[in-house]
C-alpha cells in the first residue's frame, strides 16, 4: 500500500458516517463517534522474533507513518502528541477510540479538525509475537481528559511498612 493508499483511507473514513453499533469490517472497527483501521501491519513474529527481524519491520512501519504525517501536517499543520499511558492506567475505563488506541500504543499523532471529527495515527503491537500496526483512528468526540495522575496511594516499602506516594 501507497502512501497515497493510506490517504484514501484517512479520507474515506473521515467522510464514512459513524455506525450506531459496534461493527467490524476487514481491518476497521466502527462504533457510535469512531472508527479505527489497521492502515499497515508487518509480518508476525511467532517465528522469528529476531532483532534484525523486528527491527526491519519497525523501519518499515515507521517510513510508512512518517510519510502519512508529512502528507497530514501540509494538510492540516502539527499534529500534537498525545500521551496514551494515562488513559490505560485510570480508574474508569476510557471511550473508544482511545481504549483501543492505548491497549496497542503509548502515544499518538492527532490532528483536529475544523468538522469537529479529529484523526489520530499510532504504532502499536498487541503483543511481542504480533505483527507491529500502523493505525488511524477518527472520532467526532472531545479527547478526554487522561486520568488524574496525581492520586495518592499507599505502597508498601522494602521495609514492610506502608508509605504514601504521588503518583
Amino acid at each position: 500500500m501507497t502512501t497515497e493508499d493510506r490517504l484514501a483511507v484517512v479520507d474515506d473514513l473521515l467522510a464514512l458516517p459513524f455506525p450506531g453499533e459496534g461493527t467490524r469490517e476487514g481491518r476497521r472497527s466502527s462504533g457510535p463517534g469512531h472508527h479505527v483501521c489497521v492502515l499497515q501491519a508487518s509480518r508476525d513474529f511467532w517465528d522469528d522474533r529476531s532483532e534484525e527481524t523486528v527491527e526491519a519491520a519497525e523501519e518499515e512501519i515507521d517510513t510508512a507513518l512518517q510519510a502519512l504525517v508529512a502528507t497530514l501536517t501540509t494538510r492540516w499543520g502539527e499534529p500534537e502528541t498525545i500521551d496514551l499511558w494515562p488513559y490505560l492506567r485510570g480508574e474508569d475505563p476510557a471511550p473508544e477510540p482511545m481504549i483501543t488506541l492505548c491497549q496497542l500504543s503509548g502515544t499518538m499523532l492527532l490532528w483536529r479538525l475544523e468538522t469537529g471529527r479529529w484523526i489520530a495515527l499510532a504504532v502499536g503491537q498487541a503483543d511481542p509475537e504480533f505483527p507491529i500496526e500502523l493505525l488511524a483512528a477518527v472520532a467526532e468526540a472531545p479527547i478526554p481528559t487522561p486520568p488524574d495522575q496525581t492520586r495518592r496511594r499507599s505502597v508498601l516499602t522494602p521495609r514492610g511498612s506502608t508509605s504514601s506516594i504521588t503518583r
